[in-house]
């Protein structure tokens, strides 16, 4: 089982992950790791992302009820939903909110980003240019990191755990633990 997941951006893997999203609401699936997997290359990378492809060929793998793997899915469809080439996809961020977070959760979640005007997924004000999830320290709880910035060097790391349903998986807390 992998122990890490590193993501890039990949514009056009959205609506490979929505129609993944709505197989998964409707037939109880979880397909998004092979929507991910079957999306296209981008038509136009960035020299940052040319340069880490060109270096070695690389590949994502996931595994269906994998925790690691569910919430790399949802960052990833997320990410992708709020940067949008031709602008946030409003329509899909609610989809994948409503999919992978609890009720309860959702609803704190509302207020938080109110009180603190930042995205309460993401808990920046910003789309992260890239991102690392991997295991924490118990089942429940899985470390994602975001760098913000341009460029090659990220310019600011912020770390999250993300606290998951021992059995659905859902999404119960995301909190920041430190940026630097």
């Amino acid at each position: 089982m992998s122990k890490s997941t590193r993501t890039l951006r990949r514009p056009g893997r959205r609506a490979a992950v929505a129609a993944g999203l709505v197989l998964a609401v409707g037939l109880g699936v979880s397909t998004q790791a092979m929507a991910q997997a079957s999306a296209p290359a981008p038509a136009k990378a960035s020299a940052a992302t040319s340069a880490k492809a060109s270096a070695a060929p690389r590949s994502i793998t996931g595994f269906n009820g994998d925790l690691v793997t569910q919430t790399a899915d949802f960052y990833g469809a997320y990410v992708d939903a709020k940067d949008d080439a031709t602008g946030p996809d409003t329509k899909l961020a609610k989809a994948l909110r409503t999919h992978y977070l609890t009720p309860a959760f959702a609803k704190r979640l509302a207020a938080w980003e109110k009180k603190n005007n930042l995205d309460g997924v993401l808990c920046a004000q910003n789309v992260p240019v890239d991102w690392t999830v991997s295991e924490g320290r118990n089942s429940r709880e899985i470390r994602v990191t975001h760098a913000f910035g341009g460029g090659e060097t990220p310019t600011v790391t912020t770390d999250l755990v993300v606290k998951l349903e021992p059995v659905s998986g859902d999404v119960t807390d995301i909190r920041r633990t430190n940026t630097h």
